[in-house]
């Protein structure tokens, strides 16, 4: 792992390490290959930051499922907007489908609560909630969030997908705020 890394205007410090994170995915997969398994999941991707974590997840996804992908902003710099602005849309019928919605990170649950009511309002069987990063103590939503890599404190990271500005997405590691 690297040592500090500077992104811009500000310094980050090595979290968690890319075997750590890939061990994570790995066992999450096994998860949902079992529960799923008798289903033909969607995997809805939330683009940009959940890219790196889809492609790994769905490496290990053996059972048939179909990938779709959706872009949403919520963030601007290191902190939320507060507010969910839809960028693309989904094109899919997802009519009595389950949904495995593919997060990189969840703290607020904002995102994933307004992706949520949106498939729920088109009608979908179910929506599980999938996520590399959740953050327990900034977590404000009642949805359930049925598979989590990695639970962390309520700091900012980047790495793995997530960024700082626009930097940072192509990191194998997680990097947290110095």
């Amino acid at each position: 792992m690297s040592e500090l890394i500077t992104l811009k205007d500000k310094q980050f410090k090595p979290y968690i390490l890319e075997i750590e994170i890939l061990d994570a995915v790995k066992k999450m997969a096994d998860v949902i290959n079992f529960e799923l398994k008798n289903d033909l999941p969607l995997f809805l991707v939330v683009l940009n930051g959940a890219f790196m974590f889809a492609a790994d997840l769905l490496r290990s996804i053996t059972i048939p499922c179909e990938v779709s992908f959706i872009k949403v902003a919520s963030y601007d710099g290191v902190g939320s907007t507060g507010t969910v602005d839809e960028l693309i849309g989904l094109n899919e019928n997802i009519k009595g489908r389950t949904v495995v919605l593919v997060e990189d990170i969840v703290d607020t649950g904002l995102t994933i609560n307004r992706i949520s009511d949106i498939l729920y309002f088109k009608e979908v069987k179910q929506v599980k909630v999938a996520t590399a990063l959740l953050k327990p103590d900034a977590y404000k939503k009642e949805l359930k969030i049925d598979y989590v890599a990695h639970k962390i404190k309520n700091e900012f990271v980047v790495g793995y997908g997530l960024d700082y500005l626009g930097l940072g997405r192509n990191l194998k590691e997680i990097y947290i705020l110095a």
